[in-house]
């Protein structure tokens, strides 16, 4: 006879998301900067492909990708922070298993690396492409990069990002869950999750470092190619005006780029060199992670972009006369 424990356990229907041991009592001190991040995430979120569609100059590609990476960002947060907030302030911590598997879809972990899905590398790098045929070959970026080319890179994108993160969920579908069905963390992390399989877990973890390796290895490649040769583009040009303002053009997605792998980075080495850090300073650190470039990223592009604010300001120029 199977022992009770054991039996009550066996492939739950619902897991247990404990939020942030030890600090219980003060989750709801911590959801106001959660929340706070999450209110400016889905306002610049909205406001820019509000604008983009509004404003008729914006309509290029560098805009275009602009919106699916604001996109992305506001899919990803969304599925992770209302879920968060009902645990600080509701203490609402059942999640169902297949919500659980699909929040792991949405929010990939490859091998303790907080990934921003694999789409967002790749609009990361089509973005960096679509700057380097600007300045490098400016005559012809109407003729590369045309519609029809940028809807078929953002459909490559999300392809790849499906493809690669979908062994994840199949896999961790078929695994029996018999050890407990208490997660302490704040949402679904894969590694948190496939700890709880009464399984080997060794495929999966050959297979996190294979896709570590596709997008944390060759997308940073692929960039840091295309702005070495757009900062070559850059230094070549005949005047110091030409220069600044070339190189204007494409800082705002250079800082882009850097909130996007910079707080990656910061996680994956607290992961790897942190091991006597407290448990809960690894789950604060890997929430707010998924906060940051879905709030930063419009206020980039709002501060950097000069059509972005000029359409704000006659928008709300309008609005107060």
């Amino acid at each position: 006879m199977l022992d009770s424990n054991t039996t009550d356990f066996t492939n739950p229907s619902t897991f247990i998301l404990l939020g942030i041991p030890g600090l219980e009592a003060a989750h709801v001190w911590i959801s106001i900067p959660f929340c706070t991040m999450y209110a400016i995430a889905i306002l610049g979120n909205f406001t820019i492909p509000f604008i983009v569609k509004r404003e008729p100059s914006l309509h290029r590609p560098m805009y275009y990708f602009l919106c699916m990476l604001v996109v992305t960002d506001l899919v990803l947060s969304t599925f992770t922070l209302p879920k968060m907030l009902s645990i600080f302030w509701f203490n609402s911590k059942e999640i169902n298993f297949s919500a659980c598997l699909t929040q792991m879809y949405y929010r990939r972990t490859q091998h303790y690396i907080h990934c921003f899905l694999v789409t967002e590398s790749g609009i990361v790098m089509a973005m960096a492409l679509d700057r380097y045929v600007a300045i490098c070959d400016p005559l012809r970026h109407s003729v590369i990069l045309t519609n029809s080319i940028v809807v078929k890179i953002g459909m490559g994108v999300l392809l790849r990002g499906s493809i690669l993160v979908l062994p994840y969920i199949l896999v961790a579908r078929q695994w029996p869950y018999c050890r407990t069905n208490i997660i302490p963390h704040l949402y679904c992390e894969h590694m948190a999750v496939v700890k709880l399989a009464c399984a080997e877990i060794h495929v999966s973890n050959y297979y996190s470092l294979s896709v570590v390796f596709c997008v944390f290895g060759l997308d940073p490649f692929f960039i840091a190619v295309s702005y070495t040769q757009i900062l070559r583009a850059i230094f070549s040009l005949p005047t110091k005006d030409a220069r600044l303002k070339t190189f204007g053009t494409f800082i705002s997605h250079l800082c882009a780029i850097l909130t996007f792998y910079i707080p990656c980075l910061f996680s994956a080495l607290t992961y790897r060199f942190g091991k006597n850090m407290a448990s809960r300073f690894h789950i604060i650190i890997a929430s707010i992670y998924l906060l940051i470039p879905p709030m930063l990223n419009p206020i980039i592009y709002g501060v950097r972009t000069k059509q972005i604010q000029d359409r704000l300001l006659r928008l709300f120029t309008h609005k107060g006369t």
